[in-house]
């Protein structure tokens, strides 16, 4: 029982003066470790558990300093905090207040990439002068990324709906690990040996500045400089910016951006296409116009200063000139028709259901000759097994007994091949090819 005049603590009194010797006792402390069970409520504030082998803490971060991070921490990611010491009074929980959160080892990344940034950009990597344009009408594209990836799928998918039937060729490389800048730079050199694309992307999708460190490489980017083809960099999303991205001739904040900027839109050029033939019907009318009033023009002042010969000989001039005329306005409207009737054709030829057409086709013959193959398959094998069926059968033991031999045991059913494992009066049993007999043996014979 405590002592009459002894103080006694409420809960609350307790959890109060436990928070205010934690928060006297620690100043602003830096912590690492993995972030886990993070969650986000409606209230804008963060409630996460920072742990390593051993241990756990509470942690939670409120609205006015999560909303200043540049990056988005997920369960698993290795981070470290500015945090003060507390303890949440309801609960009596020992916990963290963060101030600060950043990727571990962000700041050393960061410094090198700064460092890296600075040196190339001395060297003259970086200059607008070096860079090249890129063709306005490609006649192929090529795509160095991971082939699993999504980035590889939205740019293939961006230039099919773009312009349907361009060509695309995938350099697969990894893009995060020990093997990527090795990799991505052999892709690039391949792809200038090839010389099969008139423009490269090189893409992969976001990530923190771990995940795209393989392109903040100066290998890497001495390899773009050097790139003989025109080059886009399409690294991480729209805020992430890479070494390879200033080196590159051009960057897209996105891989979809990239296929965008580096294909025509197909349908646009139909449209424009139509114009122009448009204008160019308008200008021919427009011209004839002029010239029939011109033609005009100049049969009045015949008719009017010219003696009848004379006139006659210039009206059969103007019949000859409107003529050649109307028959080189013809042949020009024909040569414009046929390049306007060859593009469609082009067009056509490049759509994809004839290329699906061509795929059905391949798939019915691959067919055909994968049933035929089975089909022989199967005959050969049916051979095979009537020819070791015929051998098994020469070697049983039965076909030994239709020669005429038989299998000789006792009346305990064991095998007889001694004359001297039975004795006269003994009852055995031969067993024959076709049925069986049983003998009483008179008289026994030892073997010479």
């Amino acid at each position: 029982m405590p002592q009459a005049d002894q103080f006694i603590y409420s809960v609350s009194q307790l959890n109060q003066q436990a928070r205010s010797i934690l928060e006297g006792s620690f100043p602003l402390i830096w912590i690492e470790g993995e972030l886990s069970n993070l969650a986000r409520p409606a209230s804008g504030h963060w409630y996460f558990t920072l742990k390593d082998a051993s241990a756990q803490v509470r942690c939670a971060m409120f609205r006015t300093r999560n909303r200043l991070l540049r990056f988005q921490p997920a369960n698993g990611d290795r981070i470290t905090l500015r945090a003060r010491v507390s303890l949440y009074e309801g609960r009596g929980d020992f916990q963290l207040i963060a101030e600060h959160m950043q990727p571990a080892g962000l700041g050393d990344l960061q410094a090198e990439f700064e460092a890296l940034k600075k040196k190339l950009a001395l060297a003259g990597l970086f200059d607008k002068e070096r860079k090249r344009p890129l063709p306005a009408y490609p006649r192929c594209v090529g795509v160095i990324t991971s082939a699993s990836g999504a980035a590889v799928q939205d740019i293939i998918s961006v230039l099919k709906r773009r312009f349907a039937g361009l060509p695309v060729i995938v350099y697969p490389s990894s893009v995060q690990g020990e093997s990527a800048v090795h990799e991505l730079i052999r892709a690039i050199q391949v792809a200038n040996q090839r010389a099969e694309c008139d423009v490269l992307i090189l893409a992969r999708g976001g990530g923190s500045l771990e995940d795209l460190w393989a392109f903040n490489n100066e290998q890497l980017a001495y390899a773009i400089r050097d790139s003989q083809i025109p080059l886009v960099s399409a690294v991480g999303h729209e805020s992430d910016f890479s070494i390879a991205d200033f080196v590159a001739d051009y960057r897209a904040p996105t891989p979809s951006a990239a296929a965008e900027q580096v294909c025509p839109d197909g349908m646009a050029l139909s449209e424009n296409l139509q114009r122009l033939q448009l204008r160019l019907h308008e200008a021919a009318k427009r011209l004839l116009q002029q010239k029939q009033q011109t033609l005009d023009h100049y049969s009045r002042t015949l008719r009017a200063h010219s003696p009848m010969q004379r006139l006659q000989q210039q009206m059969q001039q103007v019949d000859n000139l409107q003529y050649r005329l109307l028959s080189a306005q013809q042949k020009y409207l024909d040569a414009c028709r046929n390049r306007l009737q060859q593009a469609l054709r082009g067009l056509q030829q490049n759509s994809p259901g004839r290329q699906l057409s061509a795929l059905a086709q391949t798939s019915q013959q691959l067919g055909k000759r994968l049933d035929y193959a089975m089909h022989q398959s199967l005959r050969q094998q049916q051979q095979a097994l009537a020819l070791l069926a015929g051998r098994m059968h020469s070697a049983s033991p039965m076909a030994t007994l239709q020669r005429g031999y038989a299998v000789v045991t006792d009346c305990k059913n064991k095998l007889i091949s001694d004359s001297r494992q039975v004795k006269q009066g003994d009852c055995i049993q031969a067993q024959l090819a076709h049925g069986q007999l049983e003998c009483v043996v008179t008289e026994t014979k030892p073997a010479d």
